[in-house]
């Protein structure tokens, strides 16, 4: 099989991307068609989704991961899957105080829960064949903690211990795991949670460019990606000293 140099992504691979009508997911699944990867995009529209599947000679699945059984649908109509990108994802912008339950509910289990399920559900053929890679598209708030944003932030840092868990679970067995953590990304993303994004810098970055290092991620089989790279400085800064660390949060916003 001839496929890049982490061995899943290729002619004669099969790419899952949830989250693949739009933005990262759109972006991701052109740059793994690029490659030669078969891919099989995810999500409640059907019509932008095949706007993006059909010119890569993609395939489309319908399904809204908030269901407690779009997961294994997923699974079964990708088929052996080489590579899992879990990029879906909600937002809500507001005092958590405010924040409706029924709002929490369905940003858990979009952002979360449905990951859980559908790493579940591919991970033992994946296993079974010795290859795979899963990546999971978390956020820099999954590592600083966001004002008004604590419900996403949670969920987000959610995807990042997962990550590190299945990493320990996975060593030696042919299975990659790799964790992205986007800053602020130019997409229709915060029109959708209801609130724009307020601040001049820092600037927001294009689709592309976290998809190209998404798929560099898998490439090298790294366990983290910052986009951009200098995020990775305050993300460990902060592990080392959280007090001074959020009190420059609070002051420079």
């Amino acid at each position: 099989m001839a496929a890049g140099a982490s061995g899943v992504i290729g002619p004669g691979t099969t790419a899952v991307v949830t989250g693949g009508s739009s933005g990262i997911g759109a972006a991701t699944a052109t740059e793994l068609a690029r490659r030669g990867a078969g891919v099989v995009v995810v999500g409640r529209d059907g019509r932008a989704l095949g706007d993006v599947a059909v010119p890569l000679g993609g395939r489309v699945c319908v399904a809204d991961l908030a269901e407690p059984e779009a997961a294994d649908r997923v699974a079964g109509e990708a088929g052996d899957v080489d590579l899992l990108v879990c990029n879906a994802g909600v937002g809500w912008a507001g005092r958590f105080a405010e924040m409706p339950p029924e709002d929490i509910d369905r940003l858990v289990r979009v952002n979360l829960l449905s990951v859980l399920h559908l790493v579940r559900a591919v991970l033992p053929g994946m296993l079974r064949r010795g290859h795979g890679h899963v990546v999971l598209v978390s956020s820099i708030a999954g590592c600083m903690g966001v004002a008004e944003e604590a419900a996403y932030s949670a969920s987000k840092a959610g995807l990042h211990v997962l990550a590190g868990s299945l990493r320990h679970e996975v060593a030696g067995r042919g299975v990659g795991v790799t964790v992205v953590f986007p800053g602020v990304v130019d997409t229709a993303f915060f029109d959708r949670r209801g609130a724009p994004y307020p601040r001049r810098r820092p600037r927001p970055v294009p689709a592309e460019r976290v998809a190209r290092a998404l798929v560099a991620g898998v490439e090298r089989r790294r366990a983290e990606v910052f986009v951009p790279g200098w995020l990775r400085l305050p993300a460990r800064l902060r592990g080392l000293a959280p007090g001074p660390v959020d009190a420059l949060q609070r002051h420079f916003g």
